[in-house]
């Protein structure tokens, strides 16, 4: 199983430098770095208003402080926009995997737009939890990386595996094999943390995990 799981791992990043795969993420990179800028200047320009202070010294070293601190913000915020960003492509991404595995199988049922809506606010929502999480476990000594890879695995590894899941099966029924292929679920989670862990490619997670969950569930089917 290790070894099916790691050639899942590199027939996922062969999809994501394929055509329409590039295309699904230059639309989830362009439209994160844009709602990104849009938060920058937004949140620079009320954080320069709020500082008023004498002397000029002073209210200078306060506005490089908000830009650092506005900065690490938003680098905490590029994963969990990219995943409200790519959580509407998701569904393109799974069909194209499904059809390239299994051209003359069934297909997965594509969510309607309301769905669609709810899972990607749902992805961005865990995707912020977990680097909440992260933040925190990084600071337990002893612990700290070991419990952040955990939690990511487990985290990121149930939602795809389940978002997979349901393009073929009922919700209950696809939480229902997740439990029961609990262990290769977290480990196929572990790669996708492996993901989250890489500044910048992490932008990319989603379609990744996409593609990773898919084909564990076909294999698993």
């Amino acid at each position: 199983m290790v070894g099916a799981m790691f050639q899942d791992a590199l027939d996922s990043l062969a999809d994501i430098a394929s055509p329409p795969f590039r295309r699904v993420a230059v639309k989830t990179v362009a439209l994160t770095t844009a709602i990104l800028v849009v938060l920058w200047f937004g949140l620079d320009r009320l954080a320069l208003s709020l500082v008023g202070v004498e002397p000029h010294w002073l209210a200078l070293t306060l506005s490089l402080l908000l830009g650092l601190g506005l900065f690490v913000g938003l680098v905490f915020l590029a994963a969990p926009v990219s995943s409200l960003v790519a959580g509407f492509f998701l569904d393109e991404v799974a069909a194209h995997v499904e059809r390239e595995i299994d051209p003359s199988g069934p297909q997965g049922r594509t969510a309607p737009v309301g769905e669609a809506a709810l899972a990607a606010i749902r992805f961005a929502a865990l995707s912020l939890l977990v680097n909440v999480v992260a933040l925190v476990l990084l600071f337990v000594p002893g612990v700290g990386v070991v419990a952040w890879f955990g939690a990511n695995g487990y985290l990121l590894g149930r939602e795809y595996f389940e978002l997979a899941a349901m393009r073929f099966r009922p919700a209950a029924e696809a939480r229902s094999v997740r439990r029961e292929r609990a262990l290769t679920v977290f480990a196929y989670g572990l790669l996708i943390a492996v993901f989250v862990a890489i500044p910048v490619v992490n932008l990319l997670t989603p379609l990744f995990a996409t593609t990773l969950m898919v084909r564990l569930h076909k294999r698993l089917s």
